[in-house]
């Protein structure tokens, strides 16, 4: 199983990172991870802006030279992992512009006739943990669920992707958010992790 990891965090010091630290340490002491590569966004500099003009279309966005590197992460990963805290609801704007560039037409789906398109990157599965300073509870009780349908529905099964599995961590700014146990339970996971990824 070959692991990418998208991190999106601009604080190395941050509880995010913790649990980066996490997934990396287990993904390592796991035989059924092959070869593990992190891409940090924010130490990597990524531009998240888009720019479309009569130079740059969007239907062309696939071809862009300067996202060719990160598709290639894509393509060569069986399963990816993305480690983010939740800001108002949703994504760091971060993480955002990076899906925005690289699950473009023609790279991550296909448009046919019917109602959905064809999903280019069948096969692959995805981890998602995300950290929060609200209750564990707080987006499915009153933001009606909204992180996992937005990451679940409009984005991975939209280009494929059905083996989707969440870790949302609230109250990570508490004195009794159970820091530890969540961090334990991440490199658990991925230390155990087995073949139902291929």
């Amino acid at each position: 199983m070959k692991t990418l990891v998208i991190y999106s965090h601009p604080n190395h010091q941050s509880l995010c990172h913790a649990f980066l630290q996490k997934v990396i340490e287990g993904c390592n002491e796991n035989p059924h991870v092959k070869e593990i590569q992190v891409l940090d966004l924010y130490e990597e500099n990524f531009n998240p802006l888009l720019v479309f003009n009569e130079h740059k279309r969007r239907r062309d966005m696939y071809r862009d030279p300067h996202i060719e590197k990160y598709q290639k992460q894509i393509m060569w990963a069986e399963q990816m992992v993305f480690v983010y805290p939740i800001w108002w609801g949703r994504p760091p704007a971060m993480l955002l512009g990076y899906i925005d560039q690289l699950f473009a037409a023609n790279f991550a789906y296909r448009d046919k006739r019917g109602l959905f398109p064809e999903g280019l990157l069948k096969g692959k599965s995805v981890v998602c943990i995300s950290t929060m300073k609200g209750p564990t509870h707080y987006p499915l009780i009153w933001l009606n669920n909204a992180h996992k349908v937005l990451m679940k529905k409009a984005l991975f099964h939209f280009v494929g992707i059905k083996n989707i599995k969440f870790f949302e961590f609230g109250n990570m700014e508490s004195p009794n958010g159970k820091q530890e146990k969540k961090l334990e339970k991440i490199y658990r996971y991925f230390k155990g992790m087995v073949h139902e990824y291929h």
